[in-house]
């Protein structure tokens, strides 16, 4: 698509459903899915923007409790299909499983020169004081915004748009289920602040620096669990989840800087799985910071057994990461390679 100041931005909404896009049912006075005619009625300040706006719909929309590896493929078809066609995307979702839906899509839109951008809002836009209609329009101007100097755009990255913030997708957590502010990327600044205006961060945001057109990859592999570190976590506990059938994958959550228990059952479980050819991540429980597993001998121990370090990765960056790579038909081996790497900036070495 070539470009041209003169024309109205091309932007293109997918709607999964979710809070933003609800209404109230008379009868049981319960929330559920409305169609997105419904969604564009009660915005009408959309007309004011002056883009050329398009729309796919999941029919039917989608409680985001609901949402599934099957759906990201979905959403990632059509943005691939639509790609050439548009200056940005907007993607409707609800905020349950929001950051799974970003992370996964991060991996899977290689070589994303363009923005994609993900809100919801945690009333439904037809209340009074919904935070949807403020949502929705900061994110098509977002998706619409381009670099004042080379023309192009200025997201080129998966991201999640939130009230007062944009944050990178992979990086960003739900902390809130109250809060109008309802996203934080903890261990990476926000890519844009919103207030009278909107205030990009130049240094934060993605830039793909090769030529390669848009690859979508709609393999994922499912096979991946998470395990928790608990007190109290007994051997038979550990030993069902490790040995968990067809499992490819595991998210160990740990304490703090990736420590665990050092009972010598614990080490030989864990090792016995890596020798089995598992993938084990290590992802701290701690809402900011970073696995060190060289810091103190508790991590060292599982360094030493074979366990991956996931540095700063999310939870939610960690498992869709494991099911892109399992996915994509690498081998163990190659997994293990990858994981040491950040792919599309989720992790810091």
């Amino acid at each position: 698509m070539e470009k041209n100041a003169s024309r109205k931005p091309r932007i293109l909404i997918i709607y999964t459903g979710g809070t933003i896009g609800m209404i109230e049912d008379p009868a049981t006075q319960t929330l559920r899915p409305f169609d997105f005619s419904h969604l564009i009625d009660n915005v009408p300040k959309i007309k004011m923007l002056d883009y050329d706006i398009r729309h796919i719909q999941f029919n039917p929309p989608i409680d985001s409790s609901n949402m599934n590896p099957a759906h990201w493929q979905q959403i990632a078809e059509a943005i691939g299909k639509n790609y050439n066609d548009v200056d940005g995307f907007v993607v409707l979702h609800g905020t349950d499983t929001m950051a799974y839906t970003a992370s996964a899509l991060s991996f899977m839109l290689e070589h994303l020169r363009k923005p994609v951008i993900i809100t919801g809002s945690q009333l439904p836009i037809g209340e009074v004081r919904t935070d949807g209609e403020e949502n929705l329009i900061t994110a098509l101007q977002i998706a619409a915004a381009t670099d004042p100097v080379n023309g192009e755009p200025m997201v080129q990255e998966v991201a999640i748009l939130f009230e007062n913030y944009l944050w990178r997708g992979n990086r960003s957590t739900k902390m809130s289920a109250d809060n109008f502010n309802a996203f934080k990327s903890n261990n990476y600044p926000p890519l844009a602040k919103i207030g009278l205006s909107i205030h990009f961060n130049p240094d934060a945001l993605w830039r793909v620096n090769d030529p390669h057109p848009l690859n979508v990859h709609t393999g994922l592999n499912t096979d991946i669990i998470i395990i928790y570190v608990t007190p109290g976590l007994t051997e038979t506990s550990l030993r069902q989840q490790l040995q968990t059938p067809g499992v490819k994958g595991i998210v160990l959550k740990t304490y703090g800087a990736g420590n665990a228990p050092t009972e010598s059952w614990f080490n030989d479980a864990i090792r016995e799985a890596v020798e089995r050819g598992t993938i084990i991540l290590n992802v701290t429980q701690c809402v900011n910071g970073a696995v060190h597993q060289k810091r103190y001998y508790t991590g060292d121990r599982l360094a030493r057994a074979g366990v991956i370090s996931g540095h700063d990765i999310t939870t939610e960056a960690a498992l869709t990461k494991l099911m892109f790579l399992f996915g994509s038909g690498l081998t163990a081996r190659q997994v293990n390679h990858r994981l040491l790497h950040p792919i599309c900036g989720e992790m810091t070495i």
